[in-house]
């Protein structure tokens, strides 16, 4: 089974790596910064604030702006001008977008329920000539969650993902050319070896061992006074750097999990920093707005 998985494997490289390296491009920490920040303030920011904080995050001014007319032409922020002065809010698409984003970071990492035992098993094929197709497919059950131990396959141990599942089946229109199961393992085989070859969770947890390798020194801090100078922008790079999880890690209940996973670590260490710089970083962002008042 795994040797055929290989092509699959190496078609998306590309792609994967680019998710993997956290997205470090300029629009990408401008969408983090609008999801922290942005998001929840509800009002329009002026331009000068976004190159500020990206400034801090090492991003040059030409690229920051370039990022901002980027996520405008995609429909997710408009602009305001105020004479020479411009300012940009959410659009009700940007606000869908950023919202549903939140749920899944800030929603994701916590403790598992008690696994019943239950697979749900997806049977859905795309042919070979429909790539882009199969390409979308691929996100698509990825992202909620699923493994492919064999093509046409998919897995997971979580039952309650059908209905997700199902809705991404019709939005690409091949409901009608899938099949769905879901019941406990047989006799056949060992559920160890399926989660070997649906997913790769040994590059899975090298990237958490690289967030804790990250953000160690700041979690070896304590109270206000490990509260960075450069507060804010660290809180959006520990953002930054934990949004990448719900793609890469499936959540498998611990059963189907190695010894010590060190996801569990992850976000522990995520909601301890998060809470800690929280209310910092925000009255950053807020003097940051009263100076661009």
């Amino acid at each position: 089974m795994s040797a055929a998985r290989e092509p699959v494997r190496d078609a998306e490289a590309p792609s994967r790596r680019r998710r993997e390296l956290g997205q470090t491009s300029a629009r990408s920490l401008l969408l983090t910064v609008l999801g922290e920040f942005v998001l929840p303030g509800g009002y329009p920011v002026w331009t000068q604030v976004l190159l500020d904080v990206l400034g801090e995050l090492g991003v040059e001014p030409k690229s920051a702006r370039q990022a901002l007319a980027r996520t405008a032409a995609e429909g997710l922020l408009v602009s305001d001008r105020s004479g020479r002065r411009v300012r940009w809010a959410l659009t009700d698409q940007g606000r869908r977008l950023l919202s549903d984003g939140a749920a899944r970071i800030y929603g994701f990492g916590a403790p598992s329920r008690p696994w019943d035992g239950r697979w749900l098993v997806l049977l859905a094929s795309v042919p070979e000539s429909r790539r882009q197709l199969r390409h979308r497919l691929r996100t698509r059950l990825a992202w909620v969650g699923l493994g492919s131990p064999a093509p046409g396959v998919w897995v997971s141990p979580d039952p309650g993902k059908e209905g997700e599942v199902a809705a991404v089946l019709d939005e690409l229109g091949l409901a009608a050319q899938a099949s769905s199961f879901v019941g406990a393992f047989g006799a056949v085989g060992r559920p160890a070896d399926v989660v070997t070859q649906a997913w790769d969770l040994e590059r899975v947890e090298q990237a958490y061992e690289e967030f804790l390798a990250e953000f160690a020194p700041d979690i070896a801090n304590s109270g206000r006074a490990g509260v960075p100078p450069n507060v804010l922008a660290r809180q959006v790079q520990l953002v930054h750097a934990w949004r990448r999880f719900p793609f890469l890690d499936p959540e498998l209940p611990a059963e189907l999990l190695p010894e010590r996973w060190a996801g569990a670590r992850a976000a522990t260490m995520f909601a301890t920093l998060h809470t800690r710089w929280d209310e910092p970083a925000r009255r950053r962002w807020d003097g940051l707005l009263t100076d661009a008042a």
